[in-house]
C-alpha cells in the first residue's frame, strides 16, 4: 500500500496500547484471570472485539455475548485491580522503536499526543512507568470524550489541543477500530497491526500498514 503524504504533517496523535506500548497481550491475559477468578465467561473472540474500544463500550460488546445479567462492575473491579498492580510491577515494555521514532519528531519539530481510549489517569501512570510521558505534548484519554473509538472525537481533541489542524495530523494505530475512527477524523492514518490483521474494510481504504514503527520512522526520514 502506498504510503501517505506526509511532506505536511505539521503533529503526531498516537494510541498507546499495541501502539507505544506492548500492553494489550497483558490486557487479555487479565481479562481472562478476572473472569476465571470470579468464575464467570471469556472467549477469545470476545476478548478480540473488545481491542481499541473505551471500557465502557467494551463491557457493551461483553453483555451483548454473554447476556445483560454479566457483573460488568464486578468484572471491571477486579480487572482494575489486576491491571494496576501489572502497571506498577512494570509489566509494560515500550514496542521496538519508540525513543528512535519520538527522537526523529523532534528533530522535525512536530509534536506528538497520545489519544487513548484508557482514562486519563491510568494512562498517564503507564506512559510514565515506561519513561515516555515527558516526551508527549499531552494526551487525550477515553474518558476525556463523549464517543470512544471508531468515532473521531478523540483525534479531533487531540488536534485541538496542539492548535493543529486535523488534516495536518498523522494518526497511528494498531486497531482496527482505532483505524476507522482515524480516517473518520480527516487525518492521515498509518496502521501497525498488533494482535490483530487489518481487517478488510480497512484495507480497502488503502490505508498504509507497517510491520513495525521502524518502517514509520523510514517513511518519515524520506519526506
Amino acid at each position: 500500500m502506498p504510503t501517505p503524504d506526509l511532506s505536511s504533517i505539521r503533529a503526531v496523535l498516537f494510541d498507546m496500547d499495541g501502539l507505544l506500548l506492548d500492553s494489550e497481550r497483558v490486557a487479555y491475559a487479565i481479562g481472562r484471570e478476572a473472569s476465571e477468578h470470579l468464575g464467570l465467561p471469556w472467549t477469545h473472540e470476545v476478548a478480540m472485539a473488545m481491542v481499541g474500544l473505551n471500557s465502557q463500550d467494551g463491557y457493551r460488546v461483553v453483555r451483548e455475548a454473554f447476556g445483560a445479567d454479566f457483573p460488568v462492575d464486578a468484572h471491571m473491579a477486579e480487572f482494575g485491580r489486576r491491571y494496576e498492580a501489572a502497571i506498577d510491577a512494570g509489566r509494560f515494555d515500550l514496542k521496538p522503536g519508540v525513543h528512535a521514532l519520538f527522537d526523529l519528531l523532534d528533530t522535525r519539530g512536530l509534536r506528538r499526543v497520545v489519544a487513548t481510549s484508557t482514562r486519563r489517569s491510568r494512562a498517564i501512570a503507564k506512559l510514565d512507568s515506561v519513561g515516555v510521558w515527558p516526551r508527549l505534548h499531552g494526551l487525550v484519554g477515553g474518558d476525556e470524550v463523549e464517543r470512544g473509538k471508531p468515532a473521531p472525537d478523540i483525534y479531533l481533541a487531540a488536534a485541538r489541543l496542539l492548535d493543529v489542524p486535523i488534516t495536518g495530523c498523522l494518526v497511528l494505530e494498531d486497531s482496527n477500530t482505532g483505524v476507522r475512527g482515524g480516517l473518520a477524523s480527516g487525518a492521515r492514518v498509518m496502521m501497525v497491526p498488533d494482535l490483530l490483521a487489518p481487517a478488510e474494510d480497512v484495507r480497502a481504504t488503502g490505508v498504509t500498514v507497517m510491520d513495525s514503527l521502524l518502517g514509520v520512522i523510514q517513511a518519515l526520514s524520506v519526506v
